[in-house]
């Protein structure tokens, strides 16, 4: 859907002109995706694999490879010392050698090394690959943003109803990676996720942190985390509008804020949504997604040094030139 918000982070990254890896070049959905984004000029396309493997997908795709770097981890001329860079990064945790080797034989493993090293500035894979690969090879390549602890995830949901949060987009988090947040973590899935909407939406964030609780109206451990998570965030970014524990309709409707929470600087008007857990998270989007008539982007991941973002295993090729533009725009 045609978006105000979509189309500041396209024009975005068609003026920044960053560098994407791409590295599942053995899946005809990226390799298509990879041909959209740089014939619109979004970004510049790197892919990943041995060279005449990738050369013949392309070919039986019917997609042309021209202007498109091609990286193969096995004979780049930097393998070596990415090897012992993450060798030295990993050993605490009782990498070997020889395991940093077989680690960076995988291409969204080297392409995380590569951003790490300035060669390029950010990723989108998952297409085939589960979250934690995406995960673990952004935190072995670019590692945690300064002052963050934790990997988590938003989603950027889009409606046609201008109303709605950001000209109808707003953020949900986490959607994809953190089970289970403690108070801790939960702060920082809300402080990243604040960060997100400056960022993608570019208005100010005004960050509810959902239970089925507001204001005390009913009392569980799960409720006290959203408390306490609340008053760890509010501590760290006191510039930062936050409040909780609110239910989702004391979040969105001024009218329900009138009664339940009246004078809270979030209720009524929130753009950014902090789920207490992944399950409510995921389940949320999804119900967004489907029932609602949501345009979903993501998960884009939070809390990292550089933008390397999620795909669902079941996305299209429209969906990875998406979530590309995205990254670009993010670098």
């Amino acid at each position: 859907m045609s978006n105000p918000v979509m189309e500041r982070i396209y024009a975005t990254a068609r003026k920044l002109q960053k560098r994407v890896a791409l590295p599942e070049a053995d899946d005809s959905r990226v390799i298509q995706a990879a041909r959209m984004t740089q014939d619109l000029g979004y970004a510049k396309i790197t892919l990943f694999g041995e060279m005449n493997a990738v050369r013949q997908k392309a070919s039986a795709e019917g997609v042309r490879l021209d202007g498109i770097e091609i990286v193969d981890p096995m004979t780049d001329p930097m393998r070596e010392t990415y090897i012992d860079r993450l060798y030295e990064k990993r050993k605490h945790k009782d990498m070997s050698r020889d395991d940093a080797d077989k680690i960076l034989s995988r291409t969204m493993y080297y392409a995380g090394m590569m951003i790490g090293d300035g060669r390029l500035d950010g990723m989108v894979t998952g297409a085939a690959t589960p979250t934690r690969d995406t995960v673990r090879a952004a935190l072995f390549g670019v590692g945690l943003a300064k002052g963050n602890s934790t990997v988590s995830s938003c989603s950027v949901m889009l409606t046609q109803l201008p109303e709605v949060g950001v000209h109808g987009a707003i953020v949900f988090a986490d959607t994809g990676v953190v089970p289970e947040p403690t108070p801790e973590q939960l702060a920082d899935i809300a402080i990243a996720g604040a960060e997100a909407c400056r960022t993608l939406l570019d208005a100010e964030p005004l960050v509810a942190m959902l239970s089925f609780s507001t204001k005390g109206s009913a009392y569980s451990p799960s409720v006290q985390k959203v408390i306490d998570a609340t008053k760890i965030a509010q501590t760290r970014r006191p510039d930062l509008k936050i409040d909780g524990e609110l239910q989702f309709d004391a979040a969105v409707s001024p009218v329900v804020a009138a009664v339940k929470c009246r004078g809270s600087n979030v209720a009524g008007r929130a753009n950014v949504f902090i789920f207490p857990e992944i399950n409510s998270g995921n389940i949320g989007y999804k119900i967004a997604q489907r029932f609602g008539g949501f345009d979903a982007y993501g998960p884009i991941l939070l809390g990292l040094n550089a933008p390397i973002n999620d795909l669902s295993r079941g996305c299209n090729a429209d969906e990875v030139y998406k979530m590309a533009i995205i990254t670009a725009a993010l670098a």
